[in-house]
Parts: structure tokens; C-alpha cells; sequence
């Protein structure tokens, strides 16, 4: 009868093809390790996101008269409500964390060059995708935090000559933010953003899977036909698109042996998550900040006002500026040439492993540069801080102009022509 059944919905719509290419027969390299468990905790995230996100909005209130009160009531009167509030803010970091991670993965091993630099153009607007997600929902909970951060945040786009003061009457909907921005950052939030985040993670695997993932030793996984022995060839079943014009030497099925393997690393990190929630759901501060528990209140202006962790680097480049305009133009850039790294760096060899000492050493410094970055923006902005700011700003560009520059010629080790154990 399951049969019959599969056979009836195969003639209608290809569901045992499309669970073959994309995960039952889909050829992984055998030799993945840490680095590439971020992208399944993502997805995971990105489910745990959407699914609180639903059930907070049951009982929240878009407006500035019941906002923070509705937030209130969902942490003391709603059964289950403070959980589901503390799945999501920890969801919001974590996810920042796992995509701050899998992009630094795709960096150390060349996943963005050639022929997967859309597949890295689709990260990247997922990233901006994901960062207008959360500016949007770090006003919701309307606390003070929430309404000065956006306060600072949205006079930014003032400093756009010409438009920037149209712009930003746009951006509030009102001259100052008020529930005319609550609501439509509410409707934002909860519906534009996550359905162009899920159509942009589609897309994103779609392009994963038509050119194959990269490994740690950034080597072809696809051989040309009858240029690998039978007696090395892999014993497992792979879809006919795969396998029609190569030998792939050097893959395992993604299911069942990484959905093992990734089930190990997701045990850990829901551990880890856990934790923070039913232990340590603010995180020092970081997470949800003290002056968020209070409502917010546009005659009392806290004394530091700072976004949450996740948005400090770019806060840091722009702090560390003395002109408004150019001190955004430097923000945005700073994400602009992420995504031109396809086209910045210009060796032809991929991993870490066998690159120079001196892409080594950028990679680190900036590594480095951006944690500091990221740790400055969570401080006051005092003259030794705007000091350190602009040095490790310098340091943040200066991995981008260097990598242009050295790549072309840069001395590698000899890459395997197939991947290692």
C-alpha cells in the first residue's frame, strides 16, 4: 500500500527524486570535519525561529501603548510563555553565532571561489536578510535598549545626502519612532523577512547542490570518467545525475552517514543552548540587556547606548569615524567586500591547508580584528576605545586589500589531485 502510494505521488510530483538528489544520494565529501556542522545548525535554528516566532505572536500587541506589556504578560502569564520568549532572543544569538562560523568555514577553506561564488552571494543576502530580521525584532519587545538602539540606528540613513532625510521618515513612518514603526517593523518581522529568508535558503542549497560542496582540502570531489580504478571507485548508490559524465571518487551519501554524524554535533549544541536558556538566558548582558526590561521611555536616554552583540563590529567601524557619512559608507563596505570575495581573492588553490603563511596570518589578524571590533562596540565610546576602534577598522579592510594583492602570486603547497582521510 506505501508503495502504491510513493508511486501515485512520483507520477504527480518527483518526491522520492528530489529526497535522492538532495539528501538520500547526495555525494558529500568523505572527509568533512567540525567546520561544516554550522550550516545544519542554522537550518536548525532558522526552524526554532520561525516556530516561537508564531506562538509569541499569539499574545503580543503591536502598539506602544501594549507592547512591553504584552511581552510581560507572555513571561508571567502565558504557560510556557517565558520558554518560548527565551528560545527565541537565544535563537536570535545563536544564530548569528552558527552563520558568523559557517561563513568563517567558507573562508578558511575557499568556499566561495570558482564555481560557487553565487552560492556565496546567496549566503550573503541571506546574512543582510537575517541582519534587517533581527534590527527589525530588537524593537518589538519596545524596552529602552530597543527604542534608542533604533533610534541611533535609523538616524543613520539621515546622514544619505540628498534622500536621507525622506528616508528616514520612511524608514519610521512617523517624524519620531513611535507605533507607526512598531507596526510596521512588527508586520516586517513576521511576515516580508522570514518568507524572503526561506526563499533566500532555498535558493542558497539549490545552488549547493548543483555545483557540489567544497571540503577541507578544496579539491574536486568529481573525476573525469574512467580516470579512476573500479577497484577504488565507491561502492554506494548515487542519483544518475552525479554519477552520468563522473567518477565520484572520493564521496560518501549524505544520508544516512552526515545525518549520523550531524545528529552528534546538533545533541551538543542543543546542550549548549539549553543551558543558556533555563540558566543564563541574558548572558551577562549580551543577550537581553538590563535596560531592556524597562519600558521605553523617549524623555530618559540610557547612558550608553550600544545594539545587541551581533551588530557591535559594524557599530565599531562606524563609531571609529569621525564624519557621519563616511563612517556608514565604511559600515557598509565592510559587508560589501564580504561579498566580493569571490572576485578579491585570486589563488587558484581553495583550502587553508595548502595556502601561504601570509594568507595564514591575514585570515587570523582578521579573525582578531573583528572580535575586537565586535567586543569595542559593546563599550563606551571613550578616546582610548575609539583608538583601538580605528586601528582594528584598519586592520579589518587591510585583509581584503592585502588578499587582492598577494593571491595572484601567492606560493602554495601542492594540492592532492583527490581529497585525504
Amino acid at each position: 500500500m506505501f508503495k502504491r502510494l510513493q508511486e501515485w505521488m512520483d507520477a504527480r510530483i518527483p518526491m522520492t527524486k528530489t529526497w535522492n538528489i538532495h539528501l538520500a544520494q547526495y555525494p558529500a565529501p568523505k572527509n568533512f570535519n567540525f567546520w561544516y556542522l554550522f550550516g545544519v545548525l542554522a537550518m536548525l535554528v532558522l526552524v526554532n525561529q520561525i516556530l516561537t516566532g508564531i506562538w509569541l505572536t499569539m499574545n503580543y500587541v503591536p502598539t506602544s501603548d501594549g507592547a512591553f506589556a504584552s511581552v510581560e504578560y507572555i513571561m508571567r502569564d502565558v504557560d510556557y510563555g517565558w520558554l518560548l520568549r527565551y528560545m527565541h532572543s537565544t535563537g536570535a544569538s545563536a544564530f548569528f553565532i552558527v552563520v558568523y562560523l559557517h561563513m568563517f568555514r567558507g573562508m578558511l577553506y575557499g568556499s566561495y571561489q570558482k564555481p560557487r561564488e553565487l552560492l556565496w552571494l546567496f549566503g550573503m543576502f541571506i546574512f543582510l536578510a537575517l541582519m534587517a530580521e533581527a534590527f527589525m525584532g530588537y524593537l518589538l519587545p519596545w524596552g529602552q535598549m530597543s527604542y534608542w538602539g533604533a533610534q541611533v540606528i535609523i538616524s543613520l540613513f539621515g546622514a544619505i545626502p540628498g534622500i536621507g532625510d525622506d528616508l528616514t521618515l520612511w524608514i519610521r513612518g512617523d517624524y519620531v519612532i513611535s507605533g507607526a514603526t512598531l507596526n510596521r517593523f512588527f508586520a516586517l518581522h513576521v511576515i516580508a523577512l522570514p518568507l524572503v529568508l526561506v526563499i533566500l535558503v532555498f535558493l542558497h542549497i539549490i545552488a549547493l547542490h548543483e555545483v557540489g560542496s567544497n571540503n577541507p582540502d578544496g579539491v574536486p570531489i568529481k573525476h573525469p570518467k574512467g580516470s579512476i580504478p573500479d577497484d577504488e571507485k565507491p561502492k554506494f548508490k548515487f542519483h544518475e545525475r552525479f554519477t552520468k559524465k563522473y567518477d565520484i571518487a572520493d564521496a560518501i551519501p549524505f544520508y544516512p552517514y552526515y545525518v549520523v554524524k550531524d545528529l552528534v554535533g546538533i545533541g551538543i549544541f542543543l546542550f549548549l543552548f539549553c543551558y543558556v536558556i533555563f540558566f543564563n538566558p541574558e548572558v551577562g548582558g549580551f543577550f537581553l540587556e538590563p535596560p531592556n526590561f524597562e519600558p521605553a521611555n523617549p524623555l530618559k536616554t540610557p547612558p550608553h547606548i550600544a545594539p545587541v552583540w551581533y551588530f557591535t563590529p559594524f557599530y565599531a567601524i562606524l563609531r571609529a569615524v569621525p564624519d557621519k557619512l563616511f563612517g556608514v559608507i565604511l559600515m557598509f563596505a565592510s559587508i560589501v567586500l564580504l561579498a566580493l570575495l569571490p572576485w578579491l581573492d585570486r589563488c587558484r588553490v581553495r583550502s587553508i591547508r595548502y595556502r601561504s603563511a601570509l594568507h595564514k596570518l591575514n585570515i587570523a589578524m582578521f579573525a582578531v580584528a573583528f572580535l575586537v571590533l565586535g567586543y569595542l562596540g559593546t563599550q563606551p565610546a571613550t578616546p582610548t576605545s575609539t583608538m583601538f576602534a580605528r586601528i582594528f577598522t584598519f586592520l579589518y579592510f587591510a585583509f581584503f586589500v592585502l588578499l587582492f594583492f598577494y593571491s595572484k602570486r601567492e606560493k602554495t603547497k601542492p594540492v592532492p589531485e583527490r581529497v585525504t582521510k
